[in-house]
């Protein structure tokens, strides 16, 4: 077994207790450390700060390894359903059939909206923000149900876990029908989950009924997106957690970390830069040549991962979704084709070979998702139902974390020093 590290400071030494990780890598306690040194750690991101241990979600980027609970994510993806998924995640294992059934009763029961949330979409623009509305409908949707409220209750926690997930959908995809002008959408109790949300999000009056192809395909995307560890809306999820705010305030604010383009936009980059490639009539050799010249600030999009220096295991199932329905839903065929030929082409060069520049997990998604027919304002909003589970399940373990404290970093001031206010007729 690995020792503990030392520190030393000013000539003051300090020993740092090893924290060892089942998988991947462990881990340093510095809490004593400005108690004991008067100095804090500096790490801008957070890139190397574990700011949390946990037990939901192992990714080792070098391998292209994501699991969840244990299980890799490809075999999820091909055997579980989302609310399987979902389950997992929360709970820790896999549900028996006996206990999906009760934890699907139990989602069913409450994805109705309430009533004068009719009202709540009337007072946005129509070219409001899908993901504007979702985070203000969920920061609100407590407030009916106040059994559900207090993060210390344990029953309130489930309560407010089975409302999220039940309603979270409904809200998104009624965030979408008001952008094209439609009054609010309550849920068909005859369909399941999944096609549930596809069918109001997507749904036409006189429309032909959903391909069930397509409700499996969007399922697969939204198990892949359900948990990512410790990534920008999840710590933000917990951040917010741990002042003991409810779980409606933290997911809220996990969907407006969700909204930067960094984090939640990189699908529609994706679909940006094929465009960029068509309108100035480019080859796919000629474009990656750009990207290799640095030429006009080209930039290859849906390309290497903050985390992953290998494929994203979550690309791999992407594009098995996408040879699978595309073509079939008569999309953008051409579109398609574009993304397979510098998929092959990047992955031949030995230019992206050396930089570990793999396919992600968005490269192919935002494609998919404009076949089924959603708009690009869309995307994000689509990472928010499938992101859910796991933040829940973040919120829930943070809270039941007995090392657990509210979230309060610190900083290196390089301000002013002490200096004394001017009079105003000295300023």
């Amino acid at each position: 077994m690995s020792g503990n590290a030392q520190l030393t400071v000013d000539g003051k030494t300090l020993d740092l207790e090893r924290v060892e990780a089942v998988n991947g890598n462990d881990g340093f306690l510095i809490n004593q450390m400005l108690g004991e040194t008067g100095t804090v750690t500096l790490d801008p991101g957070f890139t190397n700060t574990a700011s949390t241990t946990s037990k939901i979600t192992y990714i080792d980027g070098e391998q292209g390894i994501l699991r969840y609970r244990g299980y890799p994510i490809e075999q999820i993806a091909e055997k579980c359903s989302f609310l399987e998924t979902a389950y997992l995640l929360i709970y820790g294992e896999l549900p028996t059939q006996s206990e999906l059934d009760t934890f699907t009763a139990e989602i069913d029961r409450y994805r109705e909206l309430p009533s004068d949330y009719r009202r709540f979409y009337e007072n946005f623009p129509t070219k409001a923000s899908p993901m504007a509305m979702i985070q203000a409908a969920i920061a609100g949707l407590g407030d009916y149900y106040p059994d559900s409220l207090d993060p210390l209750d344990p029953e309130a926690r489930d309560l407010a876990t089975k409302i999220l997930l039940a309603k979270v959908p409904i809200l998104t995809a009624n965030a979408q029908k008001h952008g094209e002008g439609h009054y609010v959408l309550q849920p068909d109790p005859d369909r399941l989950f999944v096609e549930d949300f596809l069918n109001l999000a997507l749904s036409t009056p006189g429309a032909e009924p959903l391909d069930p192809l397509l409700v499996h395909a969007l399922e697969k995307l939204l198990i892949l997106h359900a948990d990512h560890e410790q990534n920008c809306s999840t710590s933000t999820v917990r951040v917010v957690g741990s002042s003991n705010a409810s779980m409606y305030a933290a997911i809220s604010a996990g969907v407006g970390a969700l909204a930067g383009p960094l984090h939640g936009g990189a699908n529609k980059a994706a679909l940006d830069m094929f465009d960029h490639i068509k309108e100035e009539g480019l080859t796919i050799k000629e474009f990656v040549n750009q990207v290799k010249a640095k030429k006009n600030g080209v930039k290859l999009m849906g390309f290497g991962h903050r985390v992953y220096r290998n494929y994203d295991p979550r690309a791999r199932v992407v594009k098995g979704v996408a040879d699978e329905i595309l073509e079939k839903l008569h999309g953008d065929v051409e579109l398609f084709d574009m993304a397979r030929e510098l998929e092959q082409t990047a992955l031949s060069d030995d230019y992206f070979i050396e930089r570990k520049l793999y396919p992600n997990v968005d490269f192919y998604t935002g494609v998919i998702y404009k076949a089924m027919g959603f708009p690009v304002p869309m995307f994000p909003a689509l990472f928010v139902v499938g992101r859910l589970p796991g933040w829940i399940a973040q919120y829930r373990e943070m809270l039941e974390d007995p090392n657990g404290k509210i979230a309060r970093p610190r900083q290196v001031y390089q301000g002013y020093d002490e200096r004394n206010v001017p009079e105003m007729s000295e300023r």
